[in-house]
């Protein structure tokens, strides 16, 4: 597979000669000062491109824009409300400018408000490095006790209501704003940012909105951005729900592998594919990862490999984001498929054979701990996970046909 990691520019500090030491190949990106419904123009793509390819000092970097992550999808557009149609019509734009860039492979989300949800991003493991981790009594705790949402107390098993209820008295006021910011801090590096309050407003525009709605409402998108997108050339590429399961009330519905069966089907086209993600997918006991990939893997445009460990059994549950080859996700089954997967492209004579993969999420090891990168996307503990993955694909690979390589 292409080996791919995300850099959220000339901020991130992991910098572009750490992406080239740590062997990646190419970049994922995005331009995260752009509001959702605005316009990337073809200047801001190209100024992006530049600056992946060239480090502070003007040497190549050896590195190129690969696959745009995110796109985003504005709340307009999910709750088909406001500057919806202006908001489609700017998508398209930018779909535009991102093709004349020569940029082919965009992943976005349809996730409700919020595009990821963990209660600590510095969970410190027995090791001394840190760790993300989604626990769903601390999320209980958030939901019912701080932002106390109506109807909160009845939507989680007795169980967890109870020991929200007793963690809750232990927690200082500093305590429940670390909660808060933990879960509140939606995509790393997006304009959008959320507080208790503005996060209430947001839930209102969905009370109205089921599963149903809210699938219908990205059937619609999709219907609208995607045959100009095969025009174009580009390949479109829907991330899972993260958690893949219901939260604050709001509907998911990209969670499963019968969600993505039927996005697949209700907008048919070679543009219209899947971002798969084993973390997010991996969030629940009740998906088979690898065939997943033997089924739907002709729609699979790009890949993100993480691991977890659940901390119980049933859906919704908590997880650690643990190392790349340990957990409850059978990486060596999971990239074992890919490449099979790849194999079927080559003999069919795909131009786009190979899948580009970014290792997702790492821990926080060494200096890590002492560079304060972004929570899930440090230097060393994703070269970590990225040595793995590429030790796992190329023992795998020598048993598989040379175009496979």
């Amino acid at each position: 597979m292409h080996e791919t990691w995300r850099w959220f520019g000339p901020e991130d500090k992991v910098s572009l000669q750490d992406i080239r030491q740590a062997g990646a190949q190419g970049v994922v990106c995005s331009l995260y000062d752009i509001a959702p419904g605005e316009v990337w123009s073809r200047e801001q793509i190209a100024k992006r491109q530049d600056e992946v390819a060239f480090r502070p000092d003007g040497q190549p970097s050896g590195l190129a824009w690969d696959v745009v992550e995110s796109l985003p999808v504005s709340e307009a557009i999910k709750t088909r409300t406001g500057d919806c149609q202006t908001h489609i019509a700017n998508w398209k734009t930018s779909l535009d400018n991102l093709a004349s860039q020569g940029l082919e492979v965009i992943c976005y989300n349809f996730m409700p408000i919020l595009d990821w949800t963990r209660t600590d991003h510095h969970h410190v493991l027995p090791h001394g490095g840190t760790a993300m981790v989604f626990d769903l009594v601390n999320f209980a705790v958030f939901d019912i006790h701080i932002l106390k949402r109506p109807g909160a107390d009845v939507a989680f098993p007795d169980e967890v209501v109870a020991e929200a209820q007793q963690r809750v008295g232990a927690l200082s006021e500093s305590d429940k704003r670390d909660l808060a910011d933990a879960i509140l801090a939606g995509l790393a590096g997006a304009v959008e940012s959320w507080t208790v309050e503005t996060l209430r407003s947001q839930l209102d525009l969905y009370a109205q909105i089921d599963v149903e709605t809210l699938r219908r409402h990205h059937y619609d998108f999709l219907e609208e951005v995607v045959p100009h997108a095969e025009k174009l050339g580009l390949r479109l590429c829907c991330h899972p729900d993260d958690p893949p399961f219901e939260l604050l009330g709001l509907p998911k519905v990209m969670s499963t592998e019968d969600d993505y069966r039927r996005m697949v089907e209700a907008v048919d086209s070679p543009a219209n594919g899947i971002t798969y993600c084993t973390g997010s997918l991996g969030s629940r006991d009740d998906i088979d990862l690898p065939g997943f990939v033997d089924r739907l893997g002709d729609k699979i445009f790009f890949t993100h490999l993480r691991n977890v460990t659940l901390h119980h059994k049933g859906v919704p549950t908590g997880f650690l984001e643990d190392d790349h080859l340990v957990g409850n996700v059978d990486m060596a089954a999971v990239v074992g498929a890919l490449l099979r997967e790849q194999e079927r492209r080559i003999a069919a004579g795909r131009a786009d054979w190979q899948i580009p993969m970014r290792p997702d999420h790492g821990h926080d090891l060494l200096d890590d701990l002492k560079r304060g990168a972004r929570a899930g996307y440090p230097a060393i503990g994703r070269l970590k996970g990225l040595a793995e993955l590429r030790g796992l694909m190329h023992a795998l690979a020598s048993n598989e046909p040379v175009s496979a390589r």
